[in-house]
C-alpha cells in the first residue's frame, strides 16, 4: 500500500548500522530496507528504482538513506541521488555517514549554547581545536566549527598528512578553512591546548586525548566537549553525563560536555530528520548542514 512509509537504507559498508535502523522505524517509517556495500556507481540506479514503483503520492512515503563511514562518499551519494530524481518522482535523503553529521552537530550545537550562557557571542573567532579529528566526527565537528566563524584546527595523533587531508577535503569540497596539526607526543599535544579556547575530544572510543596536567596549561580554555562514553573519557575530568559542569582548566574559566549529554541531543536531532523526511510535502535533501541547524533549533 502506497500510504507505508518505506526507508531504503545505502550504505558502502558491509553492515547496515542497527542503530540507524532502530532510528528510522521508532521515527515512524514503517519499512527500512537495507543494501550494503554500495558503491556510487549503484545510486541512481536504486534511487530510481525506488522512486519510480510507487507513484507520485507514493513517493512521499519514500525516504532514502545515506550510511557509510566517509564523508566525501556521502557527499557525492546525497548529490547523485538528489540529481537522479524526476519530478514529480521525488524522495527526501538524508546521510549521516556513521552518525558524523548528527553527532558533530550535537556536540557544536552544546558548545555554542554553553559559550552563550557565559556570555560569549557563539564560536565567532574563537580557537576551537579538535583532538582526535581526522575520523569522520572529527571533521565533521570543524567543519561546522569553521561554518559558525571558528579558527578550527584539526589534529591528528598518528601523522600531520592525515590532518591536512581533512584539511584539504574541507576547503576543496566544501570552501571551509581549517587548519591542520599533529598531536603525536606530549609537547605537540600541550602546545595546542595552551592556545585553544574550546577543546573538542573525538578520538577513539576508550582513549584518553587529554589529562589533568594537559588542562592545566590551557589557559584559555572555555568549553571542552568529549564524545566518548566508554572509560577512560577522552579528557579526564569529563563525565558522560556533565553538561556544561565546571571543568579543572588553567583558564578557571572552562565547562566540560560529556559524551551523554551530547548523544542526546544528537539522538533528538536524528529522530527529527527523519520525521522531517515522513511529514514534509516537498522533498528535502539533508546533510550535516541540516543537522546543524536542527540541534541549533533544539537548544535554542
Amino acid at each position: 500500500m502506497e500510504n507505508r512509509a518505506i526507508l531504503h537504507f545505502l550504505t558502502p559498508a558491509k553492515n547496515a548500522s542497527p542503530f540507524d535502523v532502530n532510528m528510522a522505524i521508532d521515527a515512524g517509517f514503517d519499512c527500512v530496507m537495507p543494501y550494503t556495500q554500495v558503491v556510487l556507481d549503484d545510486i541512481v540506479g536504486l534511487t530510481q528504482d525506488a522512486i519510480f514503483s510507487r507513484g507520485p503520492k507514493g513517493v512521499k512515503r519514500t525516504g532514502i538513506f545515506l550510511g557509510g563511514r566517509e564523508l566525501d562518499m556521502a557527499s557525492e551519494m546525497l548529490t547523485a541521488a538528489q540529481r537522479a530524481m524526476v519530478p514529480p518522482f521525488e524522495a527526501s535523503v538524508f546521510a549521516d555517514p556513521s552518525g558524523a553529521y548528527t553527532t558533530a552537530a550535537a556536540m557544536v550545537a552544546a558548545v555554542e549554547r554553553a559559550l552563550k550562557a557565559a556570555g560569549k557571542d557563539g564560536l565567532a573567532g574563537l580557537k576551537v581545536v579538535v583532538f582526535g579529528g581526522t575520523g569522520p566526527v572529527g571533521a565533521c565537528a570543524a567543519m561546522l566549527a569553521a561554518s559558525a566563524g571558528a579558527k578550527a584546527t584539526v589534529c591528528s595523533h598518528a601523522s600531520i598528512d592525515r590532518a591536512r587531508a581533512v584539511a584539504d577535503m574541507c576547503a576543496q569540497r566544501y570552501g571551509l578553512a581549517v587548519a591542520a596539526a599533529r598531536a603525536a607526543d606530549v609537547a605537540e599535544r600541550r602546545a595546542l591546548a595552551a592556545d585553544a579556547q574550546v577543546i573538542l575530544a573525538t578520538g577513539k572510543a576508550g582513549v584518553m586525548l587529554l589529562d589533568q596536567s594537559d588542562l592545566a596549561l590551557a589557559r584559555e580554555l572555555l568549553v571542552a566537549a568529549d564524545v566518548n562514553a566508554v572509560p577512560p573519557a577522552g579528557i579526564e575530568g569529563v563525565g558522560a553525563m556533565d553538561d556544561r559542569r565546571a571543568l579543572p582548566a588553567g583558564s578557571n574559566a572552562a565547562v566540560g560536555i560529556g559524551a551523554l549529554a551530547i548523544g542526546n541531543i544528537k539522538y533528538k536531532v536524528q529522530r527529527g530528520l527523519f520525521e522531517l523526511m515522513l511529514r514534509t510535502d516537498k522533498p528535502v535533501y539533508l546533510d550535516f548542514r541540516a543537522a546543524f541547524a536542527r540541534a541549533r533549533d533544539l537548544l535554542a
